[in-house]
């Protein structure tokens, strides 16, 4: 019998405080795990950025959150690519050294990898990013200037651009609470919600595919750092994932005709997220889907908003191994009551009763 491909979708909220998934690419074990199972994996850069450390699936694809959302809600479809020329946007505001950081990490992955990109652009002007968090502890942020991004990127995309790899200057807080806490593996990212807020930008109006490395100044030794944390500390830049994700992300089809080889919501046969950060929009959306939710517990974020509080129809499932169990059985046609010790008998039902 011949099936059709099995797709699932694996989304951890980013600047939510995710135990799994809330750090320095620390969900890339589960992704990997889960695309040995799927046909096709579809994910975020949150999920498979880990600074100087990546994986290449060849099954996954790299996708935006603001991409991801409008995936979900049936307006965009995903089209695979063999190759993205990636256009490098720097900040204004980063100084000279960190720049040539930068720019050396870049040649790096264009020499090293064969990554295709185009001349780098720099703004105009500083971006000015602000830090901000909310009562619930997740993050957020600002930008002072995004009429400065959006300028700098549409030089790019005159240049060839295909997809953008964008590094803004953020601001340096050493000594706050919240980043010994994150550095200790046991608080929120304290950028991830602002870095989401540019790259949502960059995606709405350009439609392309995008990411963001943040530029900072190095931090000083810890020999305590969380192991979720260390790899954001093995290298001056975060970009080196960025470009190597962004290099075969999908495109988006924004048009309403479907062209072949393009992947659209309805052909999503799994969802899996925390238990308690399903009010998502890509979340709320894939639930009006045939798609199988599957809420994990064993990943507690700073939300509490499950799928029973949102009459949403999923199953809980302690762990990501166990998610995986139940992606098995769904992909080989079980119900997974069948694999319980004990089955009830099959009732009557409604005017089938006699």
């Amino acid at each position: 019998m011949v099936q059709r491909p099995y797709t699932a979708v694996l989304i951890v909220p980013t600047g939510v405080g995710a135990a799994i998934g809330g750090y320095a690419g620390d969900a890339l074990p589960v992704a990997r795990a889960i695309a040995g199972v799927a046909d096709t994996l579809i994910t975020h850069p949150n999920v498979m950025n880990g600074a100087q450390l990546y994986w290449p699936l060849p099954n996954a694809l790299y996708v935006e959150g603001y991409g991801l959302d409008q995936f979900a809600a049936g307006q965009w479809g995903l089209r695979p690519v063999h190759r993205n020329r990636i256009g490098l946007l720097l900040d204004a505001g980063i100084e000279a050294s960190l720049r040539w950081r930068h720019l050396q990490a870049a040649d790096a992955a264009r020499a090293t990898l064969g990554l295709a990109m185009t001349d780098y652009g720099v703004t105009d002007a500083p971006v000015g990013v602000t830090l901000q968090t909310a009562a619930s502890g997740a993050t957020w942020g600002t930008i002072a200037n995004p009429g400065t991004l959006l300028r700098a990127a549409e030089r790019l995309v005159q240049l060839g651009a295909e997809a953008i790899a964008v590094v803004v200057r953020f601001p340096d807080d050493e000594g706050s609470a919240a980043l010994q806490n994150y550095r200790q593996g046991q608080g929120v990212d304290p950028l991830a919600g602002a870095e989401a807020v540019i790259s949502h930008l960059l995606v709405r109006q350009f439609h392309l595919p995008c990411a963001h490395a943040p530029a900072l100044s190095p931090l000083p030794l810890d020999p305590t750092l969380s192991p979720k944390s260390a790899a954001e500390e093995i290298g001056h830049t975060f970009l080196p994932c960025v470009l190597a994700g962004l290099s075969q992300a999908p495109q988006f089809v924004t048009a309403g005709d479907r062209p072949i080889q393009t992947l659209y919501r309805d052909q999503v046969d799994a969802v899996i997220a925390p238990v308690t950060a399903f009010g998502g929009s890509g979340l709320l959306s894939f639930s009006a889907t045939a798609a199988h939710l599957i809420a994990v517990e064993d990943n507690p974020t700073t939300l509490s908003m499950t799928p029973e509080q949102l009459g949403i129809r999923a199953t809980r499932v302690r762990s990501y191994l166990e998610a995986i169990g139940v992606m098995v059985a769904h992909k080989a046609g079980i119900d997974p009551v069948a694999l319980a010790p004990e089955m009830a008998q099959i009732q009557p039902q409604g005017s089938m009763q006699g």
